[in-house]
């Protein structure tokens, strides 16, 4: 099997490859100041200075930080000092918005009254008012003085994810719109898109989050569905038009930057996989980063860097997943996110190529779109040929250069059938046997995002939302009442699971527990955030589908400790 790799890191130094990305500041994303507060730990969470406001011109606080370093011992700033420092030159986090509360909130949307349970139709109330405490307006102070801030500026009031995450999120908003719209709220969820729009003009892409230090990564694509659930909802043919080639600039990024050719038996097979060619500790996370990467050469450290860079571009950071040596054998100093050619991501971009040939479609274009459909049968073709495994019946990730399927459990190879990129339906036939003997349905408060539990957040016990939806929306894509019944037993057990937690907490997490009677999820690299936008947007959608079947006490069949009997049974083979 052969392979021809685009832009392969260390491994090929390729000629045009932007290996630093286009984040230049010397202080929110490379230096001696970010590198000695990180190192420093003068705060909890690394992310908090990197999101501070400057109270003075860069080039006066590097100069006055140059003066300090010049008169410490090894250039090494003392703690207390350097804690003096920061006070005087930097503000609080949070300093960039104004009061802002969305002005198209509204009482009573009409999907309320689709909910027969009394117990949930009021807490569906209560997340529809969520929206108000996690809609966020950016000053006009930060459009005419960039310089001073880590945040990007968009013109659009948004919804942020909540807790540490202040910002918009890319891959985030798009259960967060889906929410929006369920509850009637039209033009933020326009603003949002708009937002991304003028993201992708501005950089080709969208980044990860609106800072500057996510600058040099994205996160999964999900620009085009948004599009098509504003467009569904709405019918604006004119932002669709507008919306167009910026869609597919956007997704010319992902083909030209992130995508690779594997040949088989003289077929080209042309696929994608996340990789960021930064090899620098993220900002946001430096001193974990930087701890990790201790007693490694330079260039293993750079490589580090980069594939921790290339997990969080997939969302997924972090998860045994991206380990190269498996599963249960392996550290976060194993991973090796670039060398994995992942089902899910492949799934949205087969759905964006079925989207982008609609669009055109829609707007009179029927060359483009048949461009567009050709493109969608060559992944379809290339997924089934790499990635669809006929003896456990079930799409897997792929790893490189081994040429080999990789076998663990994970949710994200199920993502076909959310796409709907599969040709036959055998295969979806097949892959609702897999997913029954699993193992990974015997859990009463959701579908685990693996079987591994490696202490990672994207793993064993913790069960995230976006994850929950895509499984429940692929199974009921299924014409089977068999999957159409376990989509409903699955949404049953997720909308249980954030109530139960809600009325203990009167929150909503970003991520849930598995195991016990009720927790918010834990592990990774910072502590469990509420708020929770993709939360809310996923609640509200399975409360829009299925509210006059959902109840929130129901009984349900699956047992923990049979769950977690099968989990030790996987991990002792």
């Amino acid at each position: 099997m052969a392979l021809l790799w685009s832009c392969l890191f260390l491994f090929i130094p390729a000629v045009g490859c932007d290996f630093y990305g286009s984040c230049d500041s010397e202080i929110y994303c490379t230096g001696e100041i970010l590198k000695q507060v990180q190192m420093t730990r003068l705060f909890d969470d690394d992310k908090h200075f990197v999101d501070m406001k400057l109270q003075k011109d860069p080039g006066e606080v590097l100069d006055a930080f140059r003066n300090l370093t010049s008169v410490s011992p090894g250039g090494s700033v003392h703690p207390a000092v350097l804690r003096d420092f920061i006070m005087e030159y930097f503000e609080p986090p949070g300093q960039e918005f104004e009061p802002w509360t969305p002005t198209d909130w509204h009482d009573g949307p009409q999907f309320l009254s689709k909910i027969a349970d009394a117990e949930l139709r009021s807490w569906a109330g209560k997340l529809h008012q969520l929206w108000k405490s996690l809609g966020r307006k950016i000053r006009l102070d930060v459009r005419d003085r960039p310089e001073l801030y880590s945040l990007i500026y968009t013109p659009h009031p948004f919804i942020v994810p909540g807790g540490r995450f202040r910002e918009i999120y890319y891959w985030d908003s798009y259960w967060v719109i889906n929410g929006l719209l369920l509850s009637e709220m039209q033009d933020t969820a326009k603003g949002m898109i708009q937002n991304f729009l003028y993201l992708v003009d501005r950089y080709g892409f969208v980044p990860n989050g609106s800072r500057r230090y996510y600058e040099r990564r994205s996160q999964p694509p999900f620009l085009a569905l948004m599009v098509e659930s504003y467009y569904q909802a709405t019918g604006d043919e004119e932002l669709l038009r507008n919306a167009l080639p910026v869609l597919e600039r956007e997704y010319e990024f992902w083909m030209s930057n992130r995508s690779l050719d594997v040949a088989t038996e003289g077929h080209l097979n042309i696929l994608n996989r996340y990789a960021v060619p930064v090899g620098q500790p993220r900002p946001e996370s430096y001193s974990d980063d930087a701890d990790l990467a201790k007693g490694l050469s330079a260039d293993a450290q750079q490589q580090l860097y980069m594939e921790l860079n290339s997990g969080a571009e997939s969302g997924w950071d972090f998860s045994s997943r991206w380990y190269l040596a498996g599963p249960g054998q392996a550290s976060l100093r194993d991973i090796g996110t670039s060398r994995i050619i992942p089902v899910d991501l492949n799934s949205v971009l087969c759905r964006v190529e079925g989207l982008l040939a609609n669009f055109h479609r829609a707007v009179g274009d029927g060359a483009s779109a048949g461009k567009y459909d050709k493109a969608r049968e060559r992944r379809l073709g290339a997924m089934e040929t790499l990635l669809w495994d006929p003896q456990r019946g079930c799409w897997f990730d792929y790893e490189l250069p081994s040429g080999t399927r990789r076998p663990a459990f994970y949710p994200s190879g199920l993502a076909p059938l959310w796409a709907r990129c599969y040709s036959r339906p055998d295969m979806a036939e097949a892959a609702l046997r897999y997913l029954e003997e699993s193992g990974a349905l015997l859990f009463p408060n959701g579908v685990p995002t693996s079987l591994v539990d490696s202490g990672q957040q994207w793993d064993l016990p913790n069960a995230w939302p976006p994850l929950q939806h895509m499984l429940i929306e692929g199974l009921s894509n299924m014409n089977i009442s068999k999957a159409q019944d376990l989509a409903f037993d699955l949404a049953q057990r997720w909308i249980k699971t954030n109530w139960v937690v809600y009325k203990k907490y009167d929150a909503m997490f970003e991520k849930y527990n598995i195991d016990g009677d009720g927790q918010p999820g834990g592990g990774g690299e910072y502590e469990v955030q509420l708020g929770f936008g993709w939360t809310n947007g996923v609640a509200l959608q399975l409360l829009d589908r299925y509210g006059d079947r959902l109840s929130g006490s129901p009984s349900l069949r699956p047992s923990i400790s049979l769950g977690l009997f099968f989990v030790t049974l996987v991990m002792a083979m």
